[in-house]
């Protein structure tokens, strides 16, 4: 072994030794009496989410804009409370992507029910998939109303208290698709995209309160809205590119998300996909951990080699899809 090789050795060993020497990680934060808030708590994930903390001793309250569903996600969620408790868990109507003060006044509303918010899950959003030349102006708007600046409107009403009371946990949901562009979903894309941004400045603006942003990008998941987008037609590249990662069981997704979030993890994933995406796409992510940290470091390479395939694979389904349109056209003349 050169010197050169040695004297590069040496140095990565020292980087590598100060950094796991300076992680900090976080404490891990219980679930016993704490406010959680979940917007777009009335189904799919958030209600999973839901379901789960009030089952540990959580005091919850559900954000959502249909009084029915909410009223029908009550009555479910609080079946789930853990033995003894007789906490109702409070409901408030607001349209995250409307207005920012009606999203403040709701927020209001819960705490002065349920106490400060010390977890804020945002779970509101949705998705329309389609080509980009089929989509229309308010179909990229509205995802990035509520996908987006839902998340922003309904974090920047808790800040203020967590960092009041020197702690906090907040989730953003955003999606397989926020970590890589696919077809037919230039808007959902875009807005999952924006939330990563949103949540590495956030984060290093908090950190010093004791306050921790999980950004959790979940697969397809068995959803009503993940059922709808299928109902409204969801082109089959979107489809046959999304079956590679398969579809998930919101109660497991819900319990990876609350347990990377009690620990404070920036990145949660879910199966081996959503690893190697996580690893692919940090970029200039928070750690918390020096065994994420370890693993985004070593699996680099690797893991670039392993999406040039996927990428191949991918290329291949829309260019067979474009001939099998093609050919049905040529045909239909």
């Amino acid at each position: 072994m050169d010197c050169c090789t040695v004297s590069v050795l040496v140095i990565l060993s020292v980087f590598i030794l100060t950094f796991v020497w300076n992680v900090r990680v976080p404490k891990k934060m219980q679930l016993e009496g704490v406010h959680v808030l979940i917007t777009g708590g009335s189904s799919g994930i958030g209600k999973e989410i839901a379901k789960l903390v009030i089952s540990r001793g959580a005091k919850v309250s559900i954000m959502a804009r249909n009084k029915q569903r909410l009223a029908e996600a009550k009555e479910e969620i609080e079946q789930c409370r853990r033995t003894g408790c007789t906490e109702p868990v409070v409901c408030v109507e607001a349209d995250v992507a409307r207005d920012a003060k009606l999203v403040e006044k709701a927020v209001r509303e819960a705490e002065s029910q349920n106490g400060p918010v010390q977890m804020l899950v945002n779970s509101a959003g949705f998705s329309i998939s389609g080509p980009f030349d089929d989509m229309k102006p308010e179909d990229f708007k509205s995802q990035m109303d509520v996908n987006y600046l839902g998340t922003v409107y309904a974090t920047k009403a808790v800040i203020s208290s967590m960092k009041t009371l020197g702690c906090g946990r907040i989730i953003f949901l955003s999606s397989q698709a926020g970590q890589i562009g696919l077809f037919g979903y230039t808007g959902y894309s875009a807005a999952k995209f924006a939330l990563t941004g949103l949540a590495q400045a956030l984060q290093m603006e908090v950190k010093p309160y004791n306050i921790h942003v999980t950004i959790s990008f979940p697969p397809d998941t068995e959803t009503p809205g993940y059922k709808a987008e299928l109902a409204e037609g969801k082109p089959k590249e979107t489809m046959l590119i999304s079956e590679t990662s398969g579809v998930f069981q919101p109660d497991k997704v819900a319990r990876t998300i609350v347990e990377d979030s009690l620990n404070g993890r920036f990145q949660s994933w879910i199966g081996m996909d959503g690893f190697m995406l996580a690893c692919m796409t940090c970029g200039m992510s928070p750690v918390t951990t020096v065994l994420d940290a370890l693993s985004q470091i070593l699996t680099a390479s690797v893991f670039r080699l392993v999406s040039l395939f996927y990428l191949t694979h991918f290329d291949g389904i829309v260019r067979k899809c474009k001939k099998d349109r093609d050919a049905q056209k040529k045909k239909a003349s």
